[in-house]
């Protein structure tokens, strides 16, 4: 064996991907000490995006104060890398873990501060901007974001709520104030959904819950999204709600992409080309990746099946370390995963897996590497 890859997703909230990577190469080089270990941390969008960008372009982090989704003022980063291009995290300033679960109301909650991130990315001279939307607290259309930018969302007027609630209300949009760089700015949107924005399989009814809705929250911001829809796509000419992605972060991508230079693209593909991925694998014995939870949705445009996709052009071995290997896991098989395992090996409360995560993923490793040494004699 001479070079493998290891290219994890985090267990979100226990391993980054930065760790999984070093935990599996300090185990791998105790078995082959001659081998060559290439990191390649990956994210689909969400958690880790900035950091994995940073940890295999380089570049530098920036720091500035912006509003979190309750209007508190919180420091939040995103990265520069070093062509200029800006990698912001909207779970930065706008996500689920800055609030506790009595302050979760996506019916109150902003993305304002998501905005602010956009705006001093430009102000600082970026053209291109990669915006991952994983971990919203949000379902407001992105009004705050688009608030933060220059545009204004009125009633007979008057400004509405810049939050769920204010989506019902609008009756017109003024873009008079809109930033003049937000044009000049290429926007790719990382995200890994393919939901409509409205509908029973839109932005409320699959991911408003999560973030403290009720039934009756659920059933006014869908109804907030279909008017917010139908006015922005009078005022731009055309229909863009039933984009694949729309749906994503309470409807994030609607008024970039209606005001905007931005597409929306499958997170992971976005990640993997920015790392070079597939030239990065020619020639290596071994691809290692994972994830804290591996079930069917994981086969469905998400880290592991993005990376199985490449590995299988090129016959490469795949194989995934995750958390915990749920229902409907094998339908990997068929996206270029060769072998997966669990790192779980008791029965455990989940307090308890969680606390001894990076113990049960280096003894997995540890095995797995045992048996490769043991094969390759």
């Amino acid at each position: 064996m001479k070079k493998i890859i290891v290219a994890p997703d985090s267990y979100k909230g226990t391993i980054s991907a930065i760790e999984f990577c070093k935990i599996i190469e300090d185990i791998a080089l105790h078995y082959f000490p001659d081998i060559e270990v290439i990191k390649l941390p990956v994210s689909d969008g969400g958690e880790g995006l900035v950091d994995t960008m940073l940890f295999a372009r380089n570049g530098k982090k920036i720091t500035i104060p912006v509003k979190d989704p309750l209007w508190r003022t919180v420091d939040a980063s995103y990265g520069i890398l070093p062509d200029n291009i800006a990698v912001i995290e909207m779970a930065a300033a706008s996500g689920l873990p800055l609030l506790s679960d009595e302050e979760k109301n996506p019916l109150s909650t902003t993305t304002y501060g998501t905005g602010e991130l956009i705006a001093d990315a430009m102000k600082k001279g970026c053209k291109q901007i990669i915006l991952g939307l994983g971990g919203s607290a949000t379902n407001d259309g992105g009004i705050g974001m688009a608030a933060a930018l220059g545009i204004r969302f009125l009633h007979d007027g008057k400004e509405v709520p810049l939050c769920g609630i204010g989506l019902e209300e609008i009756t017109e949009i003024d873009t008079s104030g809109l930033n003049p760089l937000l044009k000049q700015t290429k926007i790719t949107i990382a995200c890994d959904v393919v939901n409509p924005l409205y509908g029973e399989k839109g932005a409320a009814y699959i991911y408003a819950r999560q973030k403290g809705a009720s039934d009756d929250d659920i059933e006014r911001l869908d109804k907030g999204l279909r008017n917010f829809a139908s006015v922005i796509e009078s005022e731009i000419g055309c229909s863009i709600s039933q984009i694949p992605g729309m749906g994503a972060a309470g409807g994030m991508a609607l008024c970039i992409i209606a005001f905007g230079n931005a597409e929306i693209h499958h997170g992971v593909d976005i990640v993997l080309d920015a790392l070079n991925f597939d030239e990065q694998i020619k020639g290596c014995d071994l691809i290692i990746s994972g994830e804290g939870r591996t079930d069917s949705q994981s086969a469905m445009g998400k880290v592991l099946s993005g990376i199985g996709k490449r590995a299988a052009k090129q016959n490469a071995l795949l194989i995934t370390i995750s958390g915990a290997l749920e229902n409907g896991c094998e339908e990997l098989f068929n996206t270029g995963v060769s072998a997966m395992f669990a790192t779980c090996r008791h029965l455990l409360s989940l307090e308890d897996t969680l606390k001894n995560a990076k113990e049960d993923l280096q003894r997995a490793a540890d095995n797995l590497f045992r048996l490769m040494k043991r094969l390759s004699l």
